[in-house]
Order: structure tokens, then sequence, then C-alpha cells
């Protein structure tokens, strides 16, 4: 028996994939996550998170959560490949609405683990928290741009 002679077990199939692909939005928000709680989370390893930050190269070179990695949300679907399947990925802009943007996107092709870091960069940066910057922010903004996010530039300080 396979799906292609048989559309309810198609129709079936496919909802439930939607349904899975969009596990991690309650009402098309994205699962939130305490500041305090991802502060809690492992910073290297398997069980660390990827943390992703989907502003400009010029907002993320201004500053941003140690070790988040810059892929504007507009840039997500064209770049699918440097985010992981097999982790959890927490999402932050500046006010949450690109987050959400690229949560959709992210959820439509199939990532599961997805959570938003709840008041994004401007509540991180009001209570203090650690922010990295680039050596180079000129450099590491241009390298960003050009899809390199590994530039030397972009080290932090």
């Amino acid at each position: 028996m396979t799906t292609a002679r048989h559309p309810r077990t198609l129709a079936v199939a496919l909802v439930a994939a939607a349904a899975v692909s969009f596990a991690a939005f309650a009402d098309g928000e994205l699962a939130p996550l305490s500041q305090d709680a991802f502060l809690a989370l492992p910073k290297s390893g398997d069980a660390a998170p990827f943390v992703l930050d989907v502003r400009t190269p010029e907002e993320f070179v201004s500053g941003h959560v140690p070790g988040a990695v810059n892929i504007p949300y507009d840039q997500i679907a064209a770049r699918l490949a440097e985010v992981p399947k097999d982790k959890d990925v927490v999402l932050y802009c500046r006010s949450g609405r690109r987050a959400g943007m690229a949560g959709e996107v992210l959820a439509e092709n199939g990532y599961t683990r997805l959570q938003h870091l709840q008041g994004d960069i401007v509540a991180w940066q009001e209570q203090q928290r650690p922010l990295e910057v680039p050596r180079n922010p000129g450099g590491c903004a241009e390298a960003l741009k050009q899809g390199q996010p590994q530039a030397e530039a972009c080290n932090p300080n």
C-alpha cells in the first residue's frame, strides 16, 4: 500500500507532518525561554543550544548574546544548512518580530526545537547581561553581509 494510491493516507501523513513542524509554536509564536533559564543552559557541548541572532549584521556587531550566530531573518530560508536540526535553537532579535518570522521559516522546514529568548536583546541589555562584540565590528559586518560568519574580524574582543 503506497500513499500515492490512497489519498486519505497521504492527507493524514501531510497533516501529521505539519503538526510536527509547528510543534514549537503555540498560537503562531515560538516557545518562550526566559533569560534566566537560558543562562542556566550549557554553553558548549552537545547539550548547548544553537543561539541565533536574526538582526542585521550592523545590529549584531554592536553587541550580541555571547556565542550567538548571526543570520538575518530575511536570509534564513537561503541559509538553512547553517542551522542544526539536532540542537535546540534559541532565536532573538530586537523586539521579537523578526525572531518570530525566522521561526516560522525554520518550522516550515522541519525544525521543531525552537525557542524565543524572552525580551530579546533589549531586555538582555537592560538587565546588563554580558555582550560579545567583535574585535573588528566594521570588518565583521562586511563579512557577515557576504555570508562569512567565521571571519577573523568577527572574533570577540
